[in-house]
């Protein structure tokens, strides 16, 4: 028998496509709607208001869909009750837990709303005493409180959450806006990272494979010593090629494995020599890697992750070569972060990206456009896409930030 639920969103939500974007999801899960009512707002910073009825075939299949429309910022014109239980065994959740975002998020229990602790997306949320938390399915232990549905759970959508254009760090994108050249783009990352210092809030630097053969190290390093680098995450072959090129006093453009590239030989000597110094900070303790950016980032001792591929034939002792080892690190270098700046980076950036709650403003750069757009998705007031060389885009931001690089003949 056909059920209904009646849902409300606000923000900017027909300039943005967002609305759209629910109705899709609606359809989608198998479900249908009804516009019951929609509130234009008059400017362009007046936010919209929409109130829906949607439905589905039976109850079973309207929970899931009023999950997915909530990561839009939908909630349930009544809350309904909360409903927990306990989880029968290691490792999964209860079959209809209830599937969280990355928006934050507030639970009715005992009569109040609870804030939810680490908002993160594709977790479960945990009930322990008066609190609530997001909890992975791996880490799900046997009696664990568990909330399923969706009664008596609400997402708070971001401040101007859908908003097209935010003074400071926007969410138009240099590929999607012929009004903002890519120096005003590193303008406004360098405002945003100021405002984040100034503010106590960490930045985290998410560095793929081009940071090193587009010469970004230098540029990096001198950021790092400035103290606007507060953590870094990166792949194994980032840190392998870095440490290489440190080693050998030669760069490489490629950081393939590959029969025929001489490079393969140099990384594989120079991680030999790390792992026999018993690891990255021993041996730049040593003097085995005396320059680069790895050697500054453990010099300025800046938290670092380092996430291992089945690609890698030469892991530094560093590198988290376990998933889970992996994700939990990655976890807790999100925590406390105020900002993310993913230069160069997919795979690892796609993970960091889904630990981090929507609020976090999340900056991509990358030549290709088409990465950046699949990191960050909808144009958002907490994300900016920048299509720019990685070894440019760093040495922009420095000299933004500190001045132009000292001659050292002079």
């Amino acid at each position: 028998m056909p059920v209904s639920e009646q849902v409300m969103i606000t923000g900017h939500l027909l300039d943005t496509g967002v609305l759209a974007d629910v109705l899709d999801d609606v359809y989608d899960y198998g479900g249908w709607y009804v516009v019951d009512a929609v509130h234009a707002g008059r400017t362009h910073d007046d936010e919209s208001h929409a109130l829906l009825t949607v439905s589905a075939e039976s109850e079973a299949a309207l929970v899931p869909l009023l999950m997915r429309i909530q990561r839009h910022g939908v909630n349930t014109v009544q809350p309904g009750e909360l409903v927990v239980r306990e989880a029968d065994c290691d490792g999964a959740f209860p079959a209809d837990f209830y599937a969280t975002t990355n928006l934050e998020t507030v639970v009715h229990l005992d009569g109040g709303w609870v804030p939810v602790e680490r908002p993160e997306s594709g977790c479960a949320l945990l009930v322990s005493g008066e609190r609530v938390r997001t909890v992975p399915v791996e880490a799900v232990r046997t009696g664990m409180r568990i909330v399923c549905g969706v009664g008596g759970v609400r997402v708070v959508p971001p401040l101007a959450a859908h908003r097209p254009s935010e003074a400071g760090l926007g969410a138009l994108s240099s590929t999607a806006s012929g009004e903002h050249s890519q120096p005003d783009l590193v303008r406004q990352v360098a405002q945003r990272l100021r405002e984040c210092k100034t503010d106590g809030h960490r930045v985290l630097w998410v560095l793929g494979p081009a940071v090193v053969s587009a010469d970004a190290g230098p540029a990096l390093a001198r950021l790092v010593r400035a103290g606007f680098v507060d953590g870094v995450v990166a792949g194994n072959a980032v840190a392998a090629a870095d440490i290489e090129a440190a080693v050998s006093g030669v760069r490489t453009t490629s950081l393939a494995l590959s029969a025929t590239d001489p490079a393969p030989e140099r990384r594989v000597r120079a991680v030999n020599a790390v792992r026999r110094a018993g690891g990255l900070t021993e041996a730049v303790r040593e003097g085995i890697v005396a320059a680069g950016l790895m050697h500054t980032v453990v010099e300025a001792a800046v938290p670092l992750v380092l996430v291992g591929s089945v690609r890698d034939k030469s892991a530094l002792p560093d590198t988290h070569t376990d998933l889970l080892a992996a994700l939990e690190a990655m976890r807790a270098a999100v925590r406390g972060v105020g900002l993310a700046i993913v230069v160069a980076s997919a795979d690892t950036a796609g993970a960091v990206v889904g630990l981090l709650p929507e609020s976090v403003p999340v900056v991509a750069v990358d030549l290709d456009a088409r990465v950046t757009a699949d990191l960050l998705g909808r144009p958002r007031p907490s994300r900016l896409q920048v299509t720019a060389d990685a070894g440019l885009f760093c040495a922009t931001l420095a000299q933004l930030l500190l001045g132009p690089e000292p001659d050292p003949s002079a």
